[in-house]
C-alpha cells in the first residue's frame, strides 16, 4: 500500500458513504450507486486515491445492481484477499495503491475473462474521455 493516511485523514477527503464502503468495508444497497448503469466512456478510478481501476470497455451490465467489469484496466492494480465474512467465502477486491475495499470478485462473468468484478459506485469516480 501506498498511501497511507490515518483514519481522521481518510475520514477528511471521503463523504460518509465513501468512508464507510472504503475503510469499513461496507456496501451499498443495489441499484442505488451513481455509476451502476453508467455507459459513458472513460476510465473509473479509486475514489480514495485516484488510481485507475477499470475501463469503461470492460464494464457490462450483470443484473447484480452495481457496476461490473470483467477485467481490471492492468495487473496490479487491484488487490484480492479472502473474505469470510457474512458466512460465505468470496474474494474481496481491494484497491492496491491505497488498501481502499472496492467489492468482490465472482467467477461468473463475461468472456474472455470469466470473472465479475461488482464494485460499489461509492469507491469509484470517472473520467471521461
Amino acid at each position: 500500500m501506498s498511501e497511507e493516511k490515518t483514519e481522521a485523514e481518510w475520514r477528511e477527503i471521503l463523504t460518509p458513504e465513501q468512508y464507510a464502503i472504503l475503510r469499513e468495508k461496507g456496501t451499498e444497497r443495489a441499484f442505488t450507486g451513481e455509476l451502476w448503469d453508467h455507459k459513458d466512456e472513460g476510465v473509473y478510478k479509486c475514489a480514495g486515491c485516484e488510481a485507475p481501476l477499470f475501463d469503461s470497455e470492460t464494464k457490462y451490465e450483470s443484473g447484480s445492481g452495481w457496476p461490473s467489469f470483467w477485467a481490471p484496466v492492468a495487473d496490479g492494480r487491484i488487490r484480492l484477499e479472502d473474505d469470510s465474512t457474512l458466512g460465505m467465502r468470496r474474494i474481496e477486491a481491494v484497491c492496491a495503491n491505497c488498501g481502499g475495499h472496492l467489492g468482490h470478485v465472482f467467477p461468473d462473468g463475461p468472456k474472455p475473462t470469466g470473472e465479475r468484478y461488482c464494485i460499489n459506485s461509492a469507491s469509484l469516480t470517472f473520467e471521461e474521455r
